[in-house]
């Protein structure tokens, strides 16, 4: 399994000038590379092949006055702005003839040196190595400075260098990671994700929503605020837009820290962990926006998804059509309506149920529904999010 591990780097005034010179050069390599097919397209001629491309934008241009400057940083940075392009050309390609899922993907567009967020990758040709001393060598930028947090379980296939909107930079490496499988356990958890509630599970636990965001609003707004209030093109602009961007940086660390803590947590407890698909672009365009966004319920999700898989867990997605709210867990009689106010029911068997730890139980149950089914073969073809297509009467 690959996994990033992400670090942050201090790199010297000297090596930040010599970042920023690698970020403006794979920009324009890859932004000539997209008008140089974006202009054979236009006047009819053949897709320009990746070996033509690259000997256009980067071995050609070198050569001119104009381009001269791209050969003052490493050639590896420059071959990886162009499998970017290749990538995202691949990816709308896909998506047009209808063989990528997922929605739609766009034609590649230009970057902006205006851009908030800088990235370079450099790959095992670049030569780039972690010293002795624990410090990251780049090609044409130096040793720079590593705060790690832990080892890295391999030797990294690659490294991207980036540089957020709040002028933080961080290395990214790609490693393999071998599975690191937990003592079986017999526990079971059904998760039913909430805003009231951040995640009920089926035995009662309620974990609350800690609404990162809603709590920092007010800082938010008063750095919205003096930022606005500044001229266009001044340095105290540059100041007050740095200044936002790190509070929004703030909670968004808060954010993943607390899915990081959560998840963890919840797979080394169970054996077996069910949660519910849920449709977050359809919630996301309900006034309930905000909040949707602010609990980051897909990438706590997504957590629990590579964290089983690489610790010997059994996760499962149930379909998102399942009512898990309306259903009784004693009798499995289904309510005819159930409207978001309703906390609290009773069933016509006289069962009288919390709505949020029912429908945790409801989701475990349709969880060991499907395991069964799959041990069986009778669900030879179950759906993207692991379950039947249908939910079983």
């Amino acid at each position: 399994m690959q996994l990033r591990y992400n670090v942050r780097i201090y790199p010297s005034p000297g090596q930040r000038q010599a970042l920023a010179k690698a970020f403006g050069c794979a920009r324009t390599v890859y932004n000539d590379a997209l008008r140089v097919r974006e202009q054979a397209h236009a006047g009819g001629l053949p897709y320009v092949s990746d070996a033509e491309l690259s000997r256009r934008v980067i071995t050609q241009a070198k050569k001119t006055p104009e381009r001269a400057w791209l050969g003052e940083v490493s050639a590896v940075v420059l071959q990886q702005a162009l499998a970017d392009l290749n990538s995202a050309y691949r990816n709308f390609f896909s998506s047009l003839a209808g063989k990528r899922k997922g929605p739609r993907v766009a034609a590649p567009r230009y970057r902006s040196k205006r851009d908030r967020r800088q990235a370079v990758r450099f790959t095992r040709n670049a030569r780039f190595q972690v010293t002795a001393g624990g410090k990251l060598r780049l090609p044409k930028i130096g040793d720079v400075d590593v705060r790690w947090s832990r080892d890295l379980p391999s030797e990294p296939s690659s490294v991207t260098v980036v540089k957020d909107a709040a002028g933080r930079y961080f290395a990214s490496f790609v490693v393999e990671a071998g599975d690191e499988p937990l003592p079986e356990t017999a526990g079971e958890v059904g998760i039913d994700l909430g805003l009231t509630h951040f995640a009920v599970l089926s035995d009662g636990r309620k974990i609350g929503n800690p609404r990162f965001l809603r709590r920092a609003e007010r800082r938010l707004k008063k750095a919205q605020r003096a930022l606005s209030r500044k001229a266009k093109g001044s340095s105290n602009r540059e100041k007050a837009v740095v200044k936002v961007a790190r509070a929004h940086a703030r909670v968004a660390d808060a954010r993943r820290d607390f899915a990081h803590k959560l998840s963890a947590q919840i797979i080394r407890e169970n054996q077996t962990v069910v949660v519910e698909d849920l449709c977050v672009k359809g919630l996301a365009r309900t006034k309930l926006a905000k909040s949707v966004h602010d609990a980051g319920w897909s990438q706590f999700v997504g957590m629990l998804a590579y964290k089983a898989a690489r610790h010997g867990r059994l996760f499962v997605r149930i379909d998102r059509w399942f009512p898990s709210s309306k259903m009784c867990s004693a009798c499995g009689a289904v309510a005819e309506s159930m409207p978001l106010d309703v906390r609290t029911w009773t069933c016509s068997c006289g069962a009288v149920h919390d709505r949020d730890v029912n429908a945790a139980i409801n989701i475990l149950a349709a969880g060991r529904a499907v395991i069964i089914e799959l041990a069986a073969g009778r669900a030879d073809r179950p759906n993207a999010c692991g379950g039947t297509v249908r939910p079983a009467a």
